[in-house]
């Protein structure tokens, strides 16, 4: 039996979850900042703000912001001096970034299309690696942690911001009805597509428990690995280190 990978909850072989995961961004590019203000009421920005300041971009470092498309974590760490790297599976996605950056006057970003798992950039090149929103994407989640860790110089850091299971009582019952019934509502008030955000919404579902998450970060060879939860849980930071 050919290997098989989850795609939202069907389970399908890791090239149809590409090829589909591909589909569903594609799909929402134009739409996908307005969709993320109107999911989270604005949190993100809060949530993304949050992250760069751990992340503690430094002028002259060179940072790779993965699965970056639309540029909303790069332009944060640009603004602070660092020299990024923004880099999607997706063009459509990128063209977007590459669009928003030209009306921001990010004149200095590096944009790359780039599959996580196998990434084309030297070893030991990158002093940060940044991914947010996008690992629960990714086909094979352990290839892309692993080429994380080879990319990064030693002494480098990984950050990832991605949505979890809240262990709030009471909030994690309103989040499902919300998640489930309202969302892929308005993504297709919006976005004119209810089904990439059904996909989405089941992708949370089924990514790894914050704990289970840390130990794959372990697994591919970093060190003081750390999880900060926000809302309970609903959204983390993990950060590892290459040591």
């Amino acid at each position: 039996m050919s290997e098989q990978v989850s795609f939202g909850y069907e389970e399908v072989t890791p090239e149809e979850k590409t090829e589909r995961v591909g589909a569903v961004f594609s799909s929402v590019a134009r739409k996908y900042d307005v969709m993320n203000d109107a999911m989270s009421v604005g949190m993100h920005r809060l949530w993304k703000d949050k992250f760069v300041r751990r992340v503690k971009p430094q002028p002259g470092e060179q940072i790779l912001d993965m699965a970056g498309g639309t540029g909303d974590i790069a332009f944060r760490m640009a603004a602070r001096g660092a020299t990024v790297t923004v880099s999607d599976i997706n063009q459509d996605m990128l063209d977007v970034g590459i669009e928003r950056a030209m009306e921001r006057g990010f004149d200095s970003l590096v944009w790359s299309r780039q599959n996580a798992e196998e990434l084309s950039f030297p070893s030991r090149f990158f002093d940060a690696y940044t991914i947010a929103f996008g690992i629960r994407n990714v086909t094979r989640i352990d290839k892309a942690l692993a080429e994380a860790h080879r990319v990064l110089k030693h002494g480098g850091r990984f950050y990832c911001l991605e949505f979890s299971t809240t262990e709030w009582p009471g909030f994690k019952e309103v989040y499902d009805l919300y998640s489930h019934q309202l969302v892929p509502k308005i993504g297709q008030a919006i976005a004119g597509d209810a089904d990439s955000y059904r996909y989405l919404i089941e992708s949370i579902r089924r990514f790894p428990t914050m704990p289970e998450f840390e130990g794959m970060i372990r697994a591919a060879g970093f060190s003081r690995t750390r999880v900060e939860p926000i809302l309970g849980g609903l959204v983390a930071i993990h950060s590892g280190w290459k040591i």
